[in-house]
């Protein structure tokens, strides 16, 4: 995954005072630079070869006695690099609370159900368009202690990989019409002019009649349009 034209302006900052652990975890020295070497830029390998139809549908992956309680979605979108060119082959990764909001983790300790059906976890490879595609359930709300009553709007992890780890790259997927997206310190602290690409858009062409409403979140990886992501400005 080669980035050669970011447009840092689309970043948010490495330290943001309202985002409080960004204060301690943030880089507060100028970052030393380190020169790739060929493990870096090849290896390790991801397992594209070895991903199933199954691990795109978080509504089958983790079913042990039923299926997995709340709405179904559909999340479809294209990645593109700099120059609007779909990336074919590209491993994505999206974790997610469930319908309770919820995650399957031990430091997890939210007062809320936990979903024995629901593993919240997916991976597929983009197609020759660049495009992926995930069955899953509408992530809700949670609350976390970066200030007092403070709760994160429902979203979506998604981790994308190139040929090696140096290229991985992490962002969030919001929903649209989100109250809660106008409160949310991770949310507002992307610049304004780019925080609306990171909130999906409702799609009937995607809905699946009778299963699953369908929502479609496009990632471009640098230049104009650029998609912010995480921990990526340094």
């Amino acid at each position: 995954m080669n980035t050669p034209s970011r447009d840092w302006q689309s970043q948010p900052p490495a330290i943001d005072p309202a985002y409080k652990s960004t204060v301690l975890r943030g880089p507060t020295r100028p970052l030393i630079p380190v020169a790739h070497g060929l493990s870096e830029r090849t290896g390790p390998v991801y397992g594209q070869d070895s991903v199933r139809a199954i691990d795109a549908d978080l509504t089958q992956n983790g079913r042990i006695n039923g299926a997995p309680l709340g709405e179904r979605i559909i999340v479809t979108g294209q990645v593109t690099d700099a120059a609007g060119r779909p990336l074919a082959g590209e491993l994505v990764e999206v974790w997610q609370a469930n319908a309770a909001g919820r995650y399957i983790h031990d430091a997890d300790r939210h007062d809320a159900p936990v979903d024995p059906n629901f593993f919240g976890g997916g991976r597929c490879v983009t197609d020759a368009q660049g495009r992926y595609r995930f069955t899953t359930v509408k992530p809700a709300a949670y609350p976390w202690g970066n200030h007092a009553n403070a709760w994160r709007p429902g979203h979506i992890h998604f981790s994308l990989f190139g040929p090696s780890i140096a290229s991985r790259l992490i962002t969030q997927m919001y929903f649209p019409g989100d109250p809660l997206l106008a409160l949310d310190p991770i949310f507002q602290a992307v610049p304004e002019g780019a925080r609306d690409r990171l909130v999906s858009s409702f799609d009937l062409g995607v809905t699946q009649e009778g299963v699953a409403l369908g929502y479609i979140f496009d990632i471009v990886l640098a230049g104009r349009g650029e998609t912010p992501f995480e921990g990526d400005r340094g």
